[in-house]
C-alpha cells in the first residue's frame, strides 16, 4: 500500500524519538519505523531498514514486500543504493530504477523484482555501526527533492532513536542473562542438596554426579538438576 501522509517525508509527523516511548522492545520501535517511513513519504510502498553485520547489509524488518525483495536482490550482488547509502553516509536517490546504471546487475534485477525508483537514507546506529532505510516505489520519479531534504532530516532522529533502542535492548538481555544465571545455580544447588541427601555425599561428591549425567545423557547441567528437582516435588505430592 503507498504511503497515505499528504505532505513530504516527516511533514507533520510523529516525531521518531518519541516512538520509543510507544514499544517494550526494539522489535515493536522498528516495525513502526518502517512504517511510519512509509505513510510519512507519499511516494513511498515498502520500506526496508538495513543494518551492517560482519561487513554486509542484513534486512532486520521491512514494511511490504517489495523492499523485502529489493533490499535482497542487493545482498545477493553485495552492490546497490542502500548498500552505498550505508557504506558513504550518503542519501542515495534512483529517479527511474531502468534508466540506471550504477550498481551493475543490480538495476535490472531490481526492475524485475518491481522496483522502479528508491531512495536510501543512511543510519548511524551507535556502537551497533551503520545501516539504511530504504523506501520503495513500483513507479518512476516516486521521490520529490522535498522528501529527500526532509527524509535526510528525519534520518538523523532515526539514527539517534535507533542507538538509544539498542542501549535498552542490551541492558536488558544483560538483565535477562543475569536473572537465568541466578535461576540456573539455584536450580543446580537444589538438586546438589537432594543428592546429599540420598546418597549421603558431599557437595563436591553430588556436583560430580550431576555432571557425569549430564555428559551420558549429553544434557546441559541445568536441565539435568531441573529434572531431578521436578522429580522430587511431583514424587513429594503424590505422596501427600
Amino acid at each position: 500500500m503507498a504511503g497515505t501522509g499528504s505532505g513530504s517525508v516527516g511533514e507533520g509527523g510523529l516525531d521518531v524519538v518519541q516512538m520509543l516511548d510507544q514499544f517494550e522492545d526494539v522489535a515493536g520501535f522498528l516495525d513502526s519505523l518502517v512504517r511510519w517511513a512509509v505513510d510519512s513519504t507519499p511516494g513511498a510502498e515498502a520500506c526496508g531498514l538495513t543494518l551492517e553485520q560482519a561487513g554486509r547489509g542484513r534486512t532486520v524488518t521491512y514494511s511490504g514486500e517489495l523492499a523485502a525483495r529489493g533490499d535482497e536482490r542487493q545482498y545477493e550482488l553485495d552492490d546497490g543504493p542502500c548498500l552505498q547509502a550505508m557504506r558513504s553516509g550518503q542519501v542515495v536517490t534512483v529517479t527511474d530504477m531502468a534508466a540506471e546504471r550504477r550498481w551493475g546487475l543490480y538495476p535490472q534485477r531490481a526492475v524485475d523484482a518491481g522496483v522502479c525508483s528508491s531512495l536510501s537514507l543512511p543510519l548511524s546506529v551507535g556502537d551497533q555501526g551503520r545501516g539504511a532505510l530504504n523506501l520503495y516505489a513500483t513507479r518512476p520519479d516516486a521521490f520529490t527533492d522535498a522528501d529527500v531534504r526532509a527524509g535526510h532530516s528525519w534520518a538523523g532522529q532515526a539514527s539517534g532513536a535507533l542507538s538509544v533502542a539498542w542501549r535498552m535492548a542490551e541492558r536488558q538481555a544483560t538483565l535477562d542473562n543475569l536473572t537465568q544465571g541466578m535461576v540456573t545455580r539455584q536450580v543446580i544447588g537444589q538438586a546438589i542438596g537432594l543428592l546429599m541427601a540420598q546418597r549421603r555425599c558431599t557437595a563436591e561428591e553430588a556436583f560430580g554426579l550431576l555432571k557425569a549425567a549430564s555428559q551420558r545423557n549429553n544434557e546441559k547441567l541445568r536441565d539435568v538438576a531441573q529434572r531431578m528437582v521436578v522429580g522430587h516435588e511431583e514424587h513429594v505430592f503424590a505422596s501427600r
